[in-house]
């Protein structure tokens, strides 16, 4: 049972009561994430996240964590394009306990200057990490380039130059204007009392400002572009992409199941084609990332440097086929079960019903029950995926990027 309440300054609160388990998860979703960024505040909303563990008024940074650990609970949070979330998971009888902590750090978080500049030097290494990784280093290059022009462009973390540069006053004038009654929802999944939890919410969180403050985008005409990051790595680290469907979109489900089919599993055709019958890659997958107002479908694949040619000649001759070699309504079957399985598996952990609860009404105003989810993916027809597949079917419309040990002509082995 899901109820669904709002208060007088916009907050709203999403409450899945699942009575069988022992436990509950609680988030603190905020409409804010690094699409909402100035150039010069970029990177703001994931320090801010990282800033709120760093002690209140009250407690320390080392107090927040053993008052969190006295209760058994596990805090975490994270900052994404569209959206911040700070939640904790505990035992239902520690639940008001776990929520004062929470809104203790969101309310009331001190920002000290020293913590600020320590916990940017945090940010910096965590940078470096993500630089030493190439996969994640041509998915960010690839995604800035499919959403150029747009306010999903710059990266969450942001750059050393931004970060090293805001200060206590612009965390402060960020939160003013983000963190408002009509960008807040609070998401329950678990076993709890729900009159107890919004009585909590309601004291806490009615005197946040009520603004919602319009969330402000473009629609730059897309541009397949090319990019080579030369670096001493083992392997070439192959990125393709073109825009895909928003949240919204009739065709999420047909596109995340194309993804699937072509990408998703061992029995998918990339696996097959890439690993499988030439041995390319170890890792290789497509996938379907939908946001409020745009989307993005993408093929990785980790492949030796002599043999990038190879694979992209692959990879561009799988997406053509499916003018050619459709798919069969075999292949749709497996995919919907895979994706179904795929959700009910989720559904079980408390953590992925108040994320699934949370992000759907923060960014779609509306939950989708499980038997809602299930009924979309079973309706998917062969001829939803022809419309989904139109519009990723052609190799000459995908970006590339490449993390690899040498320059390569992208846009010739794509033609």
């Amino acid at each position: 049972m899901v109820i669904h309440e709002t208060l007088s300054n916009g907050v709203r609160l999403v409450m899945e009561q699942i009575p069988h388990v022992q436990s509950v998860s609680v988030g603190i979703w905020v409409k804010a994430g690094s699409c909402d960024e100035v150039q010069k505040d970029e990177g703001i909303s994931h320090l801010i996240e990282h800033m709120l563990f760093k002690g209140t008024e009250t407690r320390s940074a080392r107090q927040i964590a053993s008052d969190t650990d006295r209760i058994g609970a596990a805090a975490n949070a994270f900052t994404g394009k569209e959206a911040t979330c700070y939640y904790m998971k505990t035992i239902s009888s520690n639940l008001p306990k776990a929520c004062e902590i929470l809104l203790d750090m969101f309310l009331n978080s001190a920002f000290d200057a020293e913590e600020l500049e320590r916990e940017k030097k945090v940010v910096f290494e965590e940078m470096k990490m993500i630089e030493d990784s190439p996969e994640d280093d041509a998915h960010d290059l690839l995604s800035a380039m499919i959403f150029k022009g747009t306010n999903l462009e710059s990266q969450i973390i942001g750059s050393r130059e931004t970060v090293g540069a805001i200060s206590r006053e612009d965390i402060k004038r960020y939160m003013r204007e983000e963190y408002t009654g009509g960008r807040v929802l609070v998401s329950l999944a678990g076993n709890f009392d729900p009159e107890e939890v919004k009585g909590i919410f309601a004291k806490a969180l009615g005197d946040l400002p009520a603004e919602n403050k319009e969330r402000k985008d473009t629609n730059k005409q897309y541009v397949p572009q090319f990019r080579v990051k030369v670096k001493d790595v083992e392997q070439s680290n192959l990125c393709i992409g073109v825009p895909g469907v928003k949240l919204s979109d009739p065709l999420y489900y047909p596109m995340a199941l194309l993804a699937n089919i072509l990408g998703g599993s061992m029995s998918s055709r990339l696996f097959q084609s890439i690993r499988e019958q030439r041995g390319l890659a170890y890792s290789v997958f497509a996938s379907s990332h939908a946001y409020c107002n745009h989307g993005i479908f993408s093929i990785y694949a980790g492949v030796g440097h002599d043999k990038v040619e190879e694979a992209l000649t692959a990879i561009a001759a799988e997406l053509r086929g499916l003018k050619t070699n459709f798919i069969t309504e075999e292949e749709l079957l497996i995919a919907k079960e895979q994706m179904k399985s795929s959700y009910i598996f989720g559904s079980e952990n408390v953590n992925s019903r108040m994320f699934a609860q949370g992000k759907n009404t923060l960014l779609l105003g509306r939950t989708r029950t499980p038997e809602e989810v299930m009924a979309s993916i079973d309706a998917v027809t062969l001829e939803d995926l022809k419309e989904a597949a139109a519009l990723i079917w052609n190799p000459e419309q995908y970006s590339a990027v490449l993390v690899g040990d040498r320059q390569q002509d992208l846009q010739a082995l794509l033609a």
